[in-house]
């Protein structure tokens, strides 16, 4: 058993992690300011988990908190989550995301440099790869992030490498996930977006269960099957079980690795919204808007090298994801706030 330190552990993939960690047998210790998370989630971890959370309420660009999180707790490695992730929010806000995304990460890696851990899970993205230049995209594919929130992930991709170049003993995992969806078979946990949805599976259950009227789908008229984008889904277990994984693979002396995590295939937004509609029983109204500046008309992954490397694969396909997904919604239809203290 090794002691696993998630930064954003309450948060959407955090909190799906760590109960895929402690299914592995890892112990866990959460950290979150619950920024763009509810405390509710603790509770449920607890339910899921069969034990109480150990959980440090911080905000990681505290030095200071996170020097007396690894004195008290002895950390093996870290699980690196906690990150703005709003791709039209960093193009408003982009001195916000860049104080969290990369200065955050850099007081992490300084007090796990201060306290001897060198095991470091990143969480990256697809969007440091831009617009695509041949597909799937692969792991060499030139990166060329085209928003500020992509720029801070290849950003924080540097800084991890650049340390691990000065300190032999570092070894780091670099995840770059495509669109991580669905939520825990249980329903008990899932994703729970503060306003607006900024995602389509969230915003589809939103409105499969009336707290929306309609779907907005940007774009008819790209260059796919059916004139729809098309993106790798993911679910979120499946992510969750790549970082286990890699974890287990850190600790198993691999060196550093790069690998995308992802199913290695596209599905459209009619292709969601029609696996929806079959989960939940219930139409998803939907109409159709202008493109929106940017948006590319289709990725997805080739995951090839995850499996090479770490024995995974994603197994949960996109009916799984969206009945998941409804139970999540549908048991919580108004999120983790809406449950009583």
């Amino acid at each position: 058993m090794a002691k696993i330190l998630l930064t954003g552990a309450t948060g959407y993939i955090g909190s799906h992690t760590w109960v895929a960690l402690k299914a592995a047998g890892h112990d866990v210790v959460g950290v979150d300011n619950f920024s763009n998370s509810a405390p509710e989630v603790l509770n449920r971890l607890a339910a899921l988990t069969g034990s109480a959370p150990t959980f440090e309420n911080a905000d990681i660009c505290d030095a200071g908190a996170l020097k007396r999180i690894f004195v008290r707790h002895g950390v093996d490695a870290v699980v690196h989550f906690a990150a703005f992730k709003a791709v039209g929010e960093s193009a408003a806000k982009p001195l916000e995301y860049y104080r969290n995304n990369v200065g955050g990460l850099v007081a992490v890696c300084q007090a796990m440099q201060q306290h001897g851990c060198r095991h470091f899970v990143f969480s990256s993205s697809a969007t440091v790869y831009g617009e695509p230049v041949f597909l799937p995209y692969t792991e060499a594919h030139p990166l060329s992030p085209m928003n500020v929130y992509g720029q801070t992930k290849l950003m924080g991709e540097q800084v991890l490498r650049d340390w691990a170049a000065s300190d032999a003993a570092v070894r780091v995992a670099f995840l770059r996930y495509f669109n991580p969806v669905g939520a825990h078979e249980s329903g008990q946990i899932g994703e729970d977006p503060r306003g607006v949805p900024n995602n389509l599976m969230p915003f589809v259950a939103q409105v499969a269960v009336g707290r929306r009227p309609h779907l907005s789908i940007f774009g008819n008229d790209y260059e796919t099957p059916d004139g729809t984008g098309v993106r790798d889904y993911i679910h979120v277990m499946d992510l969750a079980e790549g970082h286990v994984a890699a974890v287990d693979a850190l600790l198993g002396d691999a060196g550093t690795f790069t690998v995308n995590l992802g199913t290695g295939s596209g599905q459209s937004v009619l292709d969601v919204v029609k696996a929806y509609e079959r989960a939940s029983g219930r139409p998803i109204a939907y109409q159709f808007s202008p493109r929106r500046p940017g948006d590319l008309p289709a990725y997805w992954a080739d995951a090839s090298l995850a499996k090479q490397l770490l024995h995974w694969e994603a197994r949960r396909g996109l009916d799984t994801i969206c009945a998941d997904s409804w139970r999540w919604q549908s048991l919580n239809p108004q999120g983790f706030e809406a449950t009583p203290a």
